[in-house]
Parts: C-alpha cells; structure tokens; sequence
C-alpha cells in the first residue's frame, strides 16, 4: 500500500530530524487542556458532543455545546467511572460517542485493575435522548475475533453497511499494534472477520514502540480517509494517513493506499510536538472539515510520557489540494467559527 499522499509544511518527526523547541507556548491556548484522544460528534439535535481521555484514566466525561468553538467552555459531566475491580478497572482510555439506531454508544478501552496492561475495547448504552442526564449501562467487552491487546475502536456507516476500525496486538508479529477492519452486524457486534489495513511498517511509526493506533474516519471528495497514529505517545507520535475509493471493497487490504511519510507531525516553529489521535469534523453546511487532535506544547517530557497530563486537545482547519486530498499543514491553535 504505497503512499501518494505526501507531507505539505510539515517537518519530519523525532528521531528522523532533529528539531528543538524555538517558539514558546505563551501564544497557544488549547481548545480543551488536559484532554487527549479527543472526539466530536453531531447529535440529533444538532449541537456538538466532545469526550476525551481524562488524565486520572478514570472517568468517562462528556460536555456538550451548541458550536464547536463553544466546547472550550462547556460544561463537563462524568457519565461513567471505572470498577474498583475486575475488567473496567484501569486505564480507561478513548472513548468515543456514538448515535447509532436511536441509541447513543461509548466505546472505550479499558483494563482489569489487577493486570493494567490487558487492555481491550468496551461499550456502554444510553437509551435516552440526552446521553449526559440519561442512563448509561455496561454492554461488555466488544468480541474483535481474538484475545489480544485492542483499543481506539471506531465505527462508521458508509453506503448502507456499518464498520467497525481499532488498533490490536497479532501476537505472530512484532509490533505493538496494528489497524483491522471488520463489518458489524449493528453496534454491539461484528458480522465477519477482521481485516489487517496496516502495520507499522515505515521508520516514523516504529520510534520507541512499534505503533498503528487512534483511527478516524472521514469519507469525502470521493474517498474514505483513516488517520491514525503512529510510534510512541511523546514528541515522536504523529499520523499517518489511508485512503480508499469510495466505491471500493472496504474489506480488501488492496482498496488501500497507504501515506509513505507521516501526513501530520510535531513542529518546532508551531511549538507543538506530538499530534496525534484525531477526529474529524464537518461544519453544519458542510463546507469546512475541521482537525480535533491532541497534542504537547512543549518537547521534552520528564518521566514516561503517559504519565504527563499535558496532552491537549487543539483544532485546526483542513484545507484540500486540487485532487481533493486533504492538506494538513502544521499543528496550530485555531477557533472554528462554527
């Protein structure tokens, strides 16, 4: 799956060129602080719904607003804590939010408290209009087809089929983790095998850890694009980029074509380091694609980097080229106006 897609003004990630902090932080204000893995989403009634991972990997929360802009302000309110014991009771981490089948969805990563690091995906239900005053019940672990290390699952509906992507450990590979796909058969399951998309298999996503994680699905101009993630979650992470005709077989690794370079990486002149783990978001008229990410303002991290809080979330406007692919650019610090 080689890559057409190429960085614009993006420089290359740590450890492939050396790069230093030249610009300070004082200018950069976040749209959300101390939130990672961000995701956004419409809701039926129209307004826009943001949950992120918490520092304390503790909680799920969830805040609301009527502009996306307006999330910056919004009221948080945790829906779900994690068990004292048992398999939801570690690092809860990821979650997304969901309006599938007139019922809203969290799915989320989460780990026994006496083994932390087994780690798999999640899903909690709210059957009521309102997914912050309403009930949310546990559904169970979301069944991949194997037993392994899993998380970051997100879904999309594309031409009638729903589909389900995450990031899983194949224990007959080196690697930490990689991108499957698999169909689903409504929310709670899915209706075939998993697919392999990619693996980490380009110097940039194999820096400190061997890492595809973090996918979002945006289908336009004629494609379905997946951003994820790749290497270790400090100055080194940045995204990679697969893109598929729209018209293709979604469960055919060959649909696929896969970016050569990371399509979004940390920069010293912007002064923020390790973007990653994105969602993408439409305005209402459908205009404008906007970049939710979380990235540091600042390089060097004291401690391991999952221990630092200091993963913000951040926006940014994506602009197309004529072949109408998308043109990251450089981490910045916009307000949309919408």
């Amino acid at each position: 799956m080689k890559g057409l897609f190429v960085m614009t003004g993006v420089m290359s990630v740590m450890g492939l060129c050396s790069c230093a902090a030249t610009l300070g932080s004082d200018a950069l204000v976040p749209a959300v602080s101390q939130r990672a893995d961000p995701w956004v989403t419409r809701g039926p009634d129209g307004r826009y719904y943001f949950t992120a991972t918490v520092p304390e990997y503790d909680s799920i929360e969830i805040r609301r607003a009527d502009s996306l802009a307006g999330l910056s302000e919004a009221k948080e309110v945790t829906v779900w804590r994690r068990h004292d014991s048992g398999s939801m009771g570690a690092h809860i981490w990821a979650p997304e939010l969901h309006f599938i089948e007139g019922a809203w969805y969290v799915y989320f990563a989460a780990a026994p408290a006496e083994d932390q690091w087994h780690i798999r995906t999640h899903v909690l239900r709210c059957t009521e209009a309102d997914p912050i005053e309403g009930t949310w019940e546990e559904m169970g672990r979301l069944d991949t087809g194997w037993d392994s290390f899993n998380l970051d699952a997100t879904t999309f509906d594309h031409r009638g089929h729903r589909y389900l992507v995450w990031a899983q450990k194949d224990r007959s590979l080196r690697g930490n983790s990689n991108l499957y796909i698999a169909p689903m058969d409504g929310p709670l399951r899915l209706a075939g095998p998993a697919v392999m998309l990619s693996t980490p298999e380009y110097p940039w996503e194999k820096i400190l850890y061997w890492v595809n994680e973090g996918p979002a699905v945006l289908v336009r101009n004629g494609r379905v694009l997946i951003t994820y993630s790749a290497s270790g979650t400090d100055a080194n992470y940045c995204m990679g980029l697969l893109s598929a005709p729209e018209d293709a077989d979604l469960l055919d690794p060959s649909s696929w074509t896969k970016s050569e370079w990371p399509v979004f990486a940390g920069d010293a002149e912007a002064g923020l380091y390790g973007p990653g783990h994105s969602c993408w978001v439409e305005s209402t008229d459908g205009t404008e694609v906007w970049l939710v990410y979380h990235a540091r303002d600042y390089e060097r991290i004291e401690g391991k980097p999952l221990d630092d809080p200091n993963r913000h979330t951040w926006m940014k406007k994506i602009e197309w080229d004529d072949d109408g692919k998308p043109i990251f650019g450089k981490p910045s610090s916009e307000i949309p106006g919408f």
